[in-house]
């Protein structure tokens, strides 16, 4: 029996997240109360550390997008390997999304010109958080394209946990050390599940090749293994 998808479409990531971004976008230009709740959670969150560091490290470019570029040409290689049809689609949707993060992120952060904490020197810009947005995009298309071609069950739970916490340490460790302010990096979520949406949208356009034996099985020939199933 096959596995269950954990989404059956990317529509899910669809509705809320452009709804929370416009709003945090909003209270930042507008200065409004959610800044200030927010500042406040910031001063009771920052201890800065040298574990927190690393963990902010996570969404740095040198580390999180080999770890893309890896997954983008094993994806890549299978699918060509596989016979798959438009086995180039999920690559190229994953490599976009990537793209797609500093075009986006470098406006928004000229726009609305925030401050960063008191835990960094005075500098403005930090308002979204580059590093979290490659953080999602970068373990997050990662994720979404080897579940496409992996079929165990464990190894797809396994995958999906280890992108949520690399994510999440990330995004901790972004607070944790004050690099950011907390709706900096719920921001960036936001704009990461919207690029993720294509990256599934690709992957479930690009159906996994079907095994030697399942196809032989179908047509009525029967495979090497005998016995009752």
């Amino acid at each position: 029996m096959p596995a269950a998808a954990p989404l059956r479409s990317p529509t899910a990531l669809l509705g809320l997240p452009p709804l929370l971004f416009a709003l945090i976008t909003w209270q930042v230009l507008a200065d409004g109360p959610l800044v200030g709740a927010d500042e406040r959670l910031s001063r009771a969150l920052v201890r800065p550390d040298r574990f927190s560091e690393l963990l902010a490290d996570l969404g740095n470019v040198p580390v999180a997008v080999p770890v893309l570029a890896v997954a983008l040409a094993y994806a890549a290689w299978h699918g060509r390997m596989s016979g798959v049809s438009r086995w180039w689609l999920p690559p190229l949707a994953g490599a976009l999304a990537m793209a797609l993060v500093p075009a986006l992120v470098a406006p928004l952060k000229a726009w609305t010109d925030r401050p960063g904490t008191p835990a960094v020197p005075p500098a403005v810009g930090y308002y979204p958080s580059g590093h979290t947005a490659t953080a999602v995009v970068a373990y997050g298309t990662a994720t979404l394209l080897l579940f496409g071609v992996v079929r165990s069950p464990a190894v797809r739970r396994m995958l999906v946990v280890l992108g949520a916490l690399l994510v999440l340490g990330t995004s901790y460790g972004l607070v944790r050390r004050g690099y950011h302010w907390p709706l900096d990096v719920v921001a960036s979520w936001c704009l990461g599940a919207l690029l993720l949406a294509g990256v599934w949208w690709s992957v479930r356009r690009t159906p996994g090749a079907v095994s030697r034996s399942t196809r032989r099985s179908s047509s009525g020939t029967p495979s090497s293994r005998t016995g009752p199933s």
